[in-house]
């Protein structure tokens, strides 16, 4: 069983690092001629760098989602499906090649132990530390452990490189955190709740009549002093019998406008009438009342800020990305 779980989790970490390793197996896969024997899905070159994405790389990615795709879509959506994942897929192994080629061009290097840790880091962490059973892993699945230092080499290049074009966003203007609260201060607003309790009878035709004399008795035992609480958990007939039919805090939303309108009518620790919808009949009770009210700048000001930073350090990404793009030849097939 150890075994098992060892190759799942260690699958999901060479699914991962696959991702980076579109230069590897670019060259892997390509003959004497160029010719890759897969199928080309895109070209990328980018000064004096020409590397492929193959068609085994995007399938490599796609696989898990290609699979939900088919599970829940059919026809023409399934067919749309696809292709927009392939698409994006490609479009990601395109980036992270011209992000690996940037990093060629400029002439910066990884140190080698940077690889070590992270090799040593996965027997640790997957393996136990066992270094045979990773080797036997390795084979097992087709990879060597030149591939797999390769991989590694590719992730931490891609990590990097996106920081570097990143690095000069560290603060938000207190102006554009104050404009963004102000154009969406409605969600940081709080609508009117109820902590809400409730009692449903079940009508059946000809039993009607005994059904509402039920619930009478029911509403005036609790007039008597009975714990509302109590009765719903012994007589109620919904979801929320078994939690003493409570419903927790409510807004005007959760329930039929015909309840709701009931229940924000009630004050704290009071019970409605019997309240009669079609065949059904009703006890609302009102624990407790929260009014509206919006959270003050103060309050959220630093998750907006927050927010904010990671907003611009994707637009910085993606601009970097376009640039990396533009200055580059890319064909795909």
């Amino acid at each position: 069983m150890r075994q098992f779980h060892t190759h799942h989790r260690f699958a999901l970490v060479l699914t991962a690092v696959a991702l980076c390793a579109t230069v590897v197996r670019g060259q892997e896969q390509s003959s004497g001629s160029g010719v890759v024997l897969d199928g080309i899905a895109a070209e990328v070159a980018s000064g004096t760098l020409k590397e492929v994405v193959t068609f085994s790389q995007v399938r490599d990615l796609v696989g898990p989602k290609e699979k939900q795709a088919h599970e829940t879509l059919k026809g023409s959506e399934l067919v749309e499906r696809i292709k927009e994942i392939r698409l994006a897929a490609i479009n990601d192994l395109i980036d992270r090649t011209l992000i690996i080629q940037e990093f060629k061009t400029k002439g910066f290097t990884i140190p080698e132990y940077f690889i070590d840790e992270r090799v040593q880091g996965t027997i640790k962490e997957e393996f136990g530390g066992d270094r045979q059973a990773f080797l036997r892993t390795l084979a097992a699945q087709g990879y060597t452990l030149e591939k797999f230092r390769d991989f590694q080499r590719d992730m931490i290049i891609v990590q990097e490189m996106r920081k570097q074009a990143v690095k000069s966003v560290t603060t938000v203007s207190d102006a554009k955190i104050n404009d963004y609260y102000h154009e969406h201060v409605t969600d940081y607003s709080q609508p009117e709740q109820i902590k809400l309790r409730m009692i449903a009878i079940r009508g059946s035709g000809s039993e009607n009549d005994s059904r509402r004399k039920m619930i009478d008795e029911i509403r005036q035992k609790i007039v008597d002093g009975a714990e509302f609480g109590d009765l719903a958990r012994m007589y109620s007939e919904d979801s929320k019998q078994e939690t003493y039919g409570d419903w927790g805090w409510v807004d005007r939303k959760s329930l039929n406008e015909s309840l709701t309108k009931i229940a924000f009518g009630l004050k704290p620790g009071e019970m409605s009438p019997v309240v009669t919808l079609g065949d059904s009949y009703y006890l609302l009770y009102c624990e407790a009342k929260k009014t509206s009210a919006v959270k003050p700048l103060k309050d959220v000001h630093d998750e907006i800020e927050k927010a904010l930073l990671q907003t611009e350090r994707q637009q910085q990404q993606q601009d970097w990305l376009a640039k990396l793009r533009r200055k580059a030849y890319i064909k795909v097939f």
